[in-house]
């Protein structure tokens, strides 16, 4: 079988490092779309984590935390937050906008992390998985450095025809200054692979939501300008044929 273009191709990680400030002030990029899903998510995981622990302040480490959307949101509500990322740009980025001034920002393999076991309460992957070569060694260090008890929340795409037309083409055709190879199919990750990788490291199923977006003005306003309107929202859906975050937690030894 002829191998396609798509199966050689390499993820743009590299794109990250050079938004700068535009992490949190472009609308003319589709990382205004990641900015819109992290409003959707960000309260969701804030409400999980406080109905998993009697505790008000948690230990959090956000893995793959870009210009640090979630870190910094954690942060604001008490949690004591660590996020990790491979850039050096992107953390100075989340940095600068840590309104709490208490959230410490490492540069990190998610692969590897520089982190003893059972280190933290609650550990995150948002759109981590579906960028990197390894997401199965990801799960696994992301269950190592959590508690027993501990939760886990993720986020990525699933493969199938309607997410390569919607996620990379859609966006290709729709979004301003989106680059070649931003997510390319082959790593997108269906749910059964990645719940199976977490089941095989202890760690059960909590929630899975999918995700949409709302198809109101602000939506058929990108369409028809290339920019993402403030207003542009996403909604959780029962289906997970295109995005989806999950909720998994960490079982205690014998259970």
């Amino acid at each position: 079988m002829a191998t396609t273009a798509n199966e050689l191709s390499t993820v743009n990680n590299a794109i990250y490092s050079t938004l700068g400030d535009r992490w949190y002030d472009a609308n003319d990029d589709p990382v205004a779309l990641l900015r819109a899903e992290s409003r959707l998510r960000n309260p969701w995981i804030s409400d999980e984590v406080a109905k998993g622990f009697a505790a008000p302040s948690c230990s959090a480490l956000d893995v793959g935390c870009g210009a640090g959307f979630l870190t910094n949101h954690l942060a604001l509500e008490g949690h004591r937050v660590v996020g990790v990322d491979a850039s050096a740009e992107c953390l100075a980025v989340a940095a600068a906008h840590d309104r709490s001034r208490s959230v410490r920002y490492e540069v990190g393999d998610a692969n590897h992390l520089a982190h003893p076991d059972a280190s933290f309460e609650v550990v995150s992957a948002m759109d981590l998985l579906e960028h990197v070569e390894n997401p199965r060694g990801v799960v696994a260090e992301l269950a190592r450095v959590l508690v027993p008890g501990g939760l886990a929340f993720f986020h990525t795409f699933n493969r199938n025809w309607l997410s390569w037309l919607i996620i990379i083409k859609g966006v290709e055709w729709f979004v301003k200054n989106t680059p070649r190879d931003m997510h390319i199919l082959r790593l997108f990750l269906r749910p059964a692979e990645v719940l199976g990788w977490f089941r095989e490291e202890g760690l059960e199923l909590v929630e899975l939501r999918g995700s949409r977006p709302v198809f109101n003005g602000a939506f058929f306003r990108m369409l028809a300008t290339g920019v993402v309107p403030p207003d542009f929202r996403f909604r959780f859906t029962r289906s997970t044929a295109l995005g989806y975050t999950g909720c998994v937690k960490k079982l205690a030894k014998g259970a």
